[in-house]
């Protein structure tokens, strides 16, 4: 998603997490722009090298940068990527190495949960450094897994995208979920108390089929549910999801999804477009996780999240508004929307 965020002024400081006796290794990006400190999750994954995860992490960061921007967030963009050990590995020391490299930058990147992390590994990490979120809510306050409030803002955005496309309700839309995890799972129960036909799929079976039985969904392989038949195709895995392939078989009219950086390379937009086929851009419809995570480390309560998360849906219905009269992609649309508070705020810093 993010080749074509061309912010060229703001530069990505990675930082380099190498702890041989922990077993940490990886990457923290930060995209330095002015709009505050980077913020953004802490994800564990299985990364074929060194180059492979810090290119994931500059990823990220951009995108994050965009996210935090347009909704309303006084962050820029940041993202942690850690290499998962390939032998058995002491978690808590993991975690404690990780969480004195975010306590060495000093409150320049605040850090959360993401994939392949927990509530519990950012509890470890607070034990290191006050700058993470994501941690058990104390009583009155934002907190805990934000993963509720990224499945609501997809699903109320959802709610939109299908009315101004398809020109009716969930009830009896059909869609085609990639990834059942935390966000996916809640997407999906959500969806099915709408009324809307499921198809999942997920790498992790077990999963998979214990949700399809819950929620009364159809279960496919993980190389056929981006081309079933379905009016919505939700990307809830990991990104890339959208790749030329993909754009050329999809079935769905709208693609409205949890996962980052959904669009492998930048022209699969202009492919969808071609095609009739409406995107409606990840990092706008899936900020309700990091708006939790910000609200929490500027100790706010958990009105403020509501609030900021019921804001995503509408934002998304001009979005789509703009992109159909100027008859272009809601990706291209989002990005200079983004760009401008981007602008806007380098402006009041310079003032």
């Amino acid at each position: 998603m993010s080749e074509h965020h061309h912010l060229h002024n703001a530069t990505v400081a990675c930082v380099r997490l190498h702890d041989p006796a922990s077993g940490l290794d990886g990457y923290i990006a930060l995209h330095e722009t002015d709009l505050g400190p980077a913020a953004g999750g802490c994800r564990l994954w299985s990364y074929a090298d060194g180059d492979a995860a810090q290119a994931d992490a500059v990823r990220l960061a951009r995108g994050m940068t965009y996210k935090n921007a347009l909704a309303g967030l006084p962050f820029s963009g940041g993202k942690a990527v850690l290499r998962r050990p390939e032998k058995d590995f002491d978690r808590t020391a993991l975690f404690q190495a990780f969480g004195r490299a975010v306590a060495q930058l000093d409150g320049r990147y605040v850090t959360a949960e993401d994939v392949g992390t927990s509530v519990a590994d950012m509890q470890v990490v607070a034990s290191m450094s006050r700058h993470v979120a994501g941690l058990p809510p104390e009583a009155g306050c934002a907190g805990g897994d934000p993963s509720p409030w990224t499945a609501l803002g997809v699903f109320e955005s959802m709610q939109v995208g299908v009315a101004q496309v398809l020109g009716r309700s969930l009830e009896g839309v059909t869609v085609a979920v990639q990834g059942v995890g935390n966000v996916g799972a809640d997407l999906c129960r959500r969806l099915q108390g709408a009324g809307a036909r499921l198809v999942i799929a997920d790498t992790d079976a077990a999963r998979c089929f214990a949700l399809a039985k819950e929620v009364g969904a159809s279960v496919v392989g993980v190389d056929q549910i981006a081309s079933v038949e379905a009016d919505v195709f939700a990307p809830c895995a990991l990104g890339g999801a959208l790749d030329h392939e993909v754009a050329k078989n999809l079935k769905a009219r709208l693609v409205c999804g949890a996962a980052n950086n959904q669009l492998a390379t930048p022209d699969v937009a202009a492919l969808l477009l071609d095609r009739g086929i409406v995107y409606l851009p990840d990092y706008v419809v899936n900020a309700g996780g990091i708006i939790s995570v910000s609200a929490e480390y500027l100790g706010e309560d958990a009105g403020h999240v509501g609030q900021r998360v019921a804001a995503i849906a509408p934002r998304v219905a001009a979005l789509l508004a703009r992109a159909t009269a100027e008859n272009r992609s809601p990706a291209e649309v989002a990005d200079e929307m983004a760009e401008q508070v981007i602008a806007n705020a380098r402006a009041m810093q310079a003032a």
